[in-house]
């Protein structure tokens, strides 16, 4: 996800102000390819599943691929293992490569071409699948974009995305040393036969590698990265053979490559050339599996069907990936041509997508130049031999179509979300993002000044230079008027320098061009509610909660927009929302209390408050003043006292409280205490003299 996340907390006030007080070598003995089904020793319990994912890996930055330098974890495991060097990840982004890794199918099948999108509700996971079978099964992520929130969580008893805090929201991540401990603790609890998810995500831009990981070079940043994370690895393996908890299947992957300047881009995403989609891959599974190296390109969609296969288990349902068991087992074996596509430069900016087959050492990519490469000649793809080989860029071009053609699965909206949204006013009807135009989008080849302006503006806007950003960002739509990045962060810059007004426009054309980006509805929804325009902004959260419908964040920031429209009931239901969705986050049942009290549900506010109050601890909740007038609505002065007592100063309804203790403490024959909370109280707000006079238990207080 780029850019910026626009929550609603600087808008605390004004909103709160709407809310008053497989057997040896001998896999051969494996089912035939179709089935992929291994079977494990008889009588034996299933083996574990490892299963390690290293995100933005280049291969050559891996000792065994290279011999650049030395990464000891991944290369014994190479060493004793079963390795592709060169396996084909179908997409160069986070979330769509392991949700293909993870249910066998393509990110087009799928549905799901950027991150930040949502797992659809009708694919079954490998998690699912072993979980069924009687795993025990735990995740540890490393990246926002592998949030629980998106939907790879299914099938996992354990799913931890505990990220580092004091960032933006899509910039999270978690060290892999952390990463590691954490996967630890639960390997040493967790009952065999097990399966453990572990994701790295260090390597990832901004290479920053703790002191004494950097290595030399023009990229020793980035491989101090990988250096980093090979010594997680190795801490990891070191725990796992500690365990003596049965045979256990080792897969390592990483999700995508990493540019690094060729082709004239920096990072990954933009194009499909193999610097990024060409991953290590390897399987290590000792006594079963020999050690071994193949340079076919084998495919991410392959891991969950081998892994289950070795493992003796059932296969996916409809999976696009194969079995490599014959490949694993010294036979020969054709694997399916790999399909990759890119879809950022048209989510991105407008401009067309990316579609690429790889197949017999050829690789095509269809674009509005395209391309073909003879890569056994040509491994940098530097040299397109398109007019030289039409008949092999018909054969792949036919590829390509079978590929469109087939069904796809695409996300769906879950019904309980679709009747929660309807509660709350949605009319919108949803779906899968726009096709492009099939001509007439420009050529990504094309457009690197457009887009090294973008990053210089992109820069600009992280260091705080805003009006120096929205200038490049101008200058870029003076050029590309319906680009999306420059639409979008452009708007970001303007809300930053303090006015909403003049980036609604360009935000309701964005939303018009790219529906189905959430981060357009929410920076759109933020625009809108500084603008006062509270029912438009409510429209903008119930299109974000539609597409990532599992952020609290999103739901609490419909609840706001929608009490400020003056909807109470439907505030309430989104604030409740967030708090399922997060109930160990006292901030969302705070909002939720207020909500209902303003919605006249006191008692259900002074549960929920209290609640808040009792995860907080006494002296760090920020609301005692709030609690103890609700407790007194409900005629319960004892408990309320001590809140009261509590009432700090910097809350509104510190006056308030001050006075009802006042009165308390009258009642109660304590002068004294009754006198000076009296004067607290008109101190901070003078207005209140008159009540004071006109309450015979007060007025004697006044003389």
């Amino acid at each position: 996800m780029s850019g910026v996340t626009l929550g609603e907390g600087r808008g605390w006030r004004a909103w709160r102000a709407a809310f008053p007080p497989v057997l040896a070598l001998a896999i051969a003995g494996a089912a035939p390819q179709g089935s992929g089904r291994g079977t494990p020793p008889s009588g034996s319990r299933p083996a574990n599943l490892l299963l390690i994912t290293v995100d933005t890996l280049r291969p050559d930055a891996l000792g065994w691929v290279s011999g650049r330098q030395a990464t000891p974890a991944i290369d014994r495991l190479a060493r004793e293992g079963f390795a592709f060097p060169a396996a084909v990840s179908p997409m160069p982004l986070t979330f769509p490569s392991h949700a293909a890794l993870l249910t066998a199918m393509t990110p087009r099948r799928l549905g799901i071409r950027d991150n930040g999108r949502v797992l659809g509700a009708d694919v079954t996971t490998l998690a699912e699948s072993l979980r069924r079978s009687g795993y025990a099964t735990g995740a540890f992520v490393s990246g926002y974009p592998l949030a629980a929130i998106f939907g790879l969580d299914r099938g996992f008893d354990v799913y931890d995305d505990k990220l580092s805090a004091g960032q933006e929201e899509g910039d999270l991540e978690r060290p892999a040393s952390s990463t590691t401990m954490a996967a630890r603790a639960w390997l040493r609890t967790a009952r065999p036969p097990w399966f453990a998810w572990v994701h790295y995500y260090d390597p990832h831009y901004p290479y920053e590698p703790p002191a004494g990981f950097k290595r030399p070079g023009p990229r020793g940043a980035y491989d101090g990265e990988v250096a980093f994370v090979d010594s997680a690895i190795g801490d990891l393996r070191r725990g796992v053979e500690e365990l003596a908890s049965g045979d256990t299947l080792v897969v390592f992957a990483a999700d995508h490559g990493e540019s690094l300047g060729e082709h004239g881009e920096g990072t990954h995403g933009y194009f499909i050339y193999d610097s990024t989609v060409t991953v290590p891959l390897i399987f290590h599974f000792p006594g079963r599996v020999g050690p071994g190296r193949s340079p076919a390109p084998a495919r991410l969609l392959d891991v969950a069907p081998t892994a289950l296969a070795l493992l003796g288990q059932r296969p996916l349902p409809e999976p696009e990936g194969v079995s490599l068991v014959p490949t694993l087992s010294g036979k020969s074996q054709e694997i399916p041509f790999a399909y990759v596509e890119t879809y950022q430069p048209w989510n991105s900016y407008g401009w067309s997508p990316l579609t690429a087959v790889r197949q017999a050492g050829w690789k095509l990519i269809q674009a509005p130049r395209p391309e073909l490469y003879d890569l056994a000649r040509d491994p940098g793809e530097e040299h397109n031999v398109i007019d030289q080989h039409p008949s092999n860029a018909q054969r792949l071009r036919g590829l390509l179509g079978q590929v469109k053609a087939a069904r796809l699965q695409g996300p769906r909206l879950d019904p309980e979300v679709a009747e929660r949204l309807q509660a709350l006013g949605y009319t919108g009807g949803g779906g899968a993002d726009a096709e492009p135009p099939a001509s007439g989008l420009r050529d990504p080849k094309d457009g690197g000044a457009l887009r090294d302006l973008m990053t210089a503006a992109d820069q600009d806007l992280r260091h705080g230079d805003n009006r120096a950003a929205v200038a490049k960002f101008d200058s870029v739509l003076a050029q590309d008027p319906e680009n999306r990045f420059a639409l979008l962060r452009s708007s970001a810059g303007l809300l930053s320098l303090g006015d909403p007004r003049p980036a609604i426009p360009r935000l309701r054309k964005l939303v018009h061009l790219n529906p189905d980006q959430p981060e357009a509805h929410e920076t759109f929804a933020v625009a809108l509610g500084r603008a006062g325009q509270h029912g438009p902004a409510a429209d903008q959260w119930r299109e974000v909660v539609r597409l990532q419908p599992r952020r609290a964040q999103a739901w609490s920031s419909l609840g706001a927009a929608v009490g400020l429209s003056g909807k109470r009931q439907e505030a309430v239901k989104a604030f409740a929302r967030a708090v399922e969705l997060q109930s160990d986050d006292p901030q969302f049942l705070v909002k939720l209390a207020f909500a209902e009290h303003a919605a006249g549900e006191v008692e259900a506010a002074t549960t929920h408050l209290a609640r808040a109050a009792s995860m907080t601890g006494q002296d760090r909740f920020e609301y005692p003043s709030a609690l103890g007038i609700l407790l007194l609505q409900l005629g319960r002065p004892d408990e309320a006292r001590r809140w009261l007592k509590r009432s700090r100063p910097e809350e509104e309804e510190f006056a308030e409280a001050r006075l009802q203790l006042a009165i308390l403490e009258v009642d109660a024959g304590r002068r004294v205490e009754a006198r000076r909370a009296l004067g607290e109280a008109l101190a901070k707000a003078p207005e209140l003299t008159a009540r004071a006079e006109g309450d015979p238990r007060l007025a004697p207080l006044l003389r």
